[in-house]
């Protein structure tokens, strides 16, 4: 089993940055791709970005290219997620998970979900 606890949300407005937080716990190394999603009401969750804590591999949605930054810090099991310029349309409920899908971005590519960190961005 895996633990994933997110944290680093909140109420920004548009142009501002947050820095998202993704600490694992449990049996990690069986799951070494992390992946960040997010859902907005109404909305299909997507993935935005994963990377490969075994290697330095990324991979990201083009909507998010240019603005979103994974890194991971393996000493502390925590996977990051920077947004810069965030902009209304960003607002979601952001979550992380892992699985074992190299540079998936799909949702059923993973199986162990954290509870989500909530962004909100106001113009």
């Amino acid at each position: 089993q895996v633990q994933l606890v997110e944290s680093g949300g909140g109420s920004v407005q548009a142009g501002g940055s947050l820095r998202l937080s993704c600490t694992a716990s449990g049996l990690t190394y069986t799951v070494p791709i992390r992946g960040w999603f997010r859902q907005a009401p109404g909305k299909e969750r997507e993935g935005v970005a994963s990377i490969n804590t075994g290697a330095l591999t990324t991979n990201y949605a083009d909507s998010v290219k240019g603005r979103f930054t994974i890194s991971k810090d393996n000493a502390k099991n925590t996977v990051y997620l920077q947004i810069d310029n965030l902009k209304p349309e960003d607002t979601a409920m952001y979550y992380c998970a892992a699985g074992n899908q190299g540079r998936s971005l799909f949702v059923g590519d993973y199986k162990y979900w954290g509870q989500g960190t909530q962004v909100t961005v106001s113009s």
